[in-house]
Parts: structure tokens; C-alpha cells; sequence
């Protein structure tokens, strides 16, 4: 009891870095946004390096997280503590302004309860600028990567953005694609940086 206790402490402590996707898929999968195939995203539209507060699931904060997910349909308070001290740790630079989320139509109060809530604790305001104007397939149940970039092609629009650097949170991270697609729409409304968080980041993908 005294090893899990210590490898709870442990996971609770330890956050993932989320690297951002530097290469937009081969030509063709975008054809509602304006963006060009099989060529580097240039770094005006590229998010920044984030973090993922836990691994799915797991003996920290993950288990946590699922159950806020499918069971209360909440987070807890203790999550937004979490993540603001992962934060601070992380000390991103340029030091986020402002904070936005991924929508959702499935958990539409979910996340934005969330990143208002932790808006809150860091002091700054809370934007839910970005907006799901098309219903996409989930993510996880994509063939391949290239297929969950084409599944997000006209998913989000922007309003009301803001220009400083922007904290974009999501629940969970399984390709990146959502948080790279979300940041490049963000980058060009004007907001000057993007620093992607998540609460979890899910096994056997290539975010890790």
C-alpha cells in the first residue's frame, strides 16, 4: 500500500509535454480551410509546446479525470488546483493572457466549466471564442493520423478572439490534431501564441 501510495505521489507530479505537430498532411485533406498540403506549418500559425496534466487513466490524476469525464460530468476543484500548479511550474513563455477551449457537442458544459474555473484561478479571463459549426466523427475512432487531421476540416470558427498569448484547453490529447488545427484558426484571427494544456493524454499514440 505504501508503493502505490508513493507511485500515486508520484504520476500526481510528473507532467506530459504535448509537442506540437510541425507538418500539415499530404495535399488534399484540407479543403474547407486554407491550409496547404505536405508542407511545414509555418511557426506565424504553429501552437507552442504544451502540457498534459496525467496519463489517462492512470493511478495519479487520471482516474480523475475519467470520471469527471463519464461519470459526474464535472471536473473537480482538485484538478483545477492541479493544473494550476502544473502551470506555474511550466512557466511558459510567452506567459499566457487569456484562456480559450476545444467545444464540444457531445459535453458541450464540460471543458468550458473547466477552463472557466481555472481562468479564474490564474487571473486572467476566460474566451470560449472558438465554436463547433460542424459535427465530426471522435477523433480516437480515425484510421491513421492523416484521417483525424481531414476530420477536423471546417469543424471550428473563431469569435471575439483576443491578441495575447492564449492557454487552449482540452480534457484529453490523442493525435494533437484538434489542439493544431484549433491553434493555426486562433493564430489567424490574431492571437500571438497558443499553449495548448490537456488534463490527460491518452496511451500507445504520438503525442508522448
Amino acid at each position: 500500500s505504501e508503493l502505490i501510495r508513493q507511485a500515486g505521489f508520484f504520476l500526481r507530479k510528473y507532467h506530459h509535454p504535448i509537442q506540437p505537430r510541425k507538418q500539415w498532411p499530404s495535399s488534399g485533406f484540407f479543403s474547407l480551410y486554407d491550409f496547404p498540403g505536405g508542407v511545414k506549418i509555418p511557426s506565424a500559425l504553429m501552437a507552442e509546446e504544451g502540457r498534459a496534466l496525467c496519463m489517462w487513466n492512470d493511478a495519479g490524476w487520471g482516474k480523475m479525470v475519467r470520471d469527471g469525464k463519464y461519470l459526474s460530468g464535472s471536473f473537480p476543484g482538485q484538478l483545477v488546483d492541479a493544473c494550476l500548479e502544473m502551470v506555474k511550474e511550466w512557466d511558459p513563455r510567452p506567459a499566457p493572457q487569456w484562456v480559450t477551449c476545444i467545444p464540444s457537442i457531445s459535453h458541450p458544459g464540460l471543458v468550458p466549466d473547466f477552463a472557466a474555473r481555472l481562468a479564474e484561478a490564474l487571473g486572467i479571463p476566460f474566451v470560449p471564442c472558438l465554436k463547433k459549426i460542424r459535427r465530426n466523427n471522435q477523433q480516437k475512432t480515425m484510421e491513421n493520423s492523416a484521417m483525424q487531421a481531414k476530420n477536423l476540416d471546417g469543424v471550428f470558427a473563431v469569435d471575439r478572439c483576443l491578441q495575447g498569448a492564449c492557454l487552449l484547453v482540452d480534457d484529453m490529447v490523442d493525435s494533437r490534431w484538434t489542439f493544431t488545427v484549433a491553434a493555426a484558426l486562433l493564430r489567424q484571427a490574431g492571437c500571438s501564441a497558443v499553449l495548448p494544456l490537456a488534463l490527460a493524454i491518452t496511451a500507445g499514440n504520438d503525442d508522448v
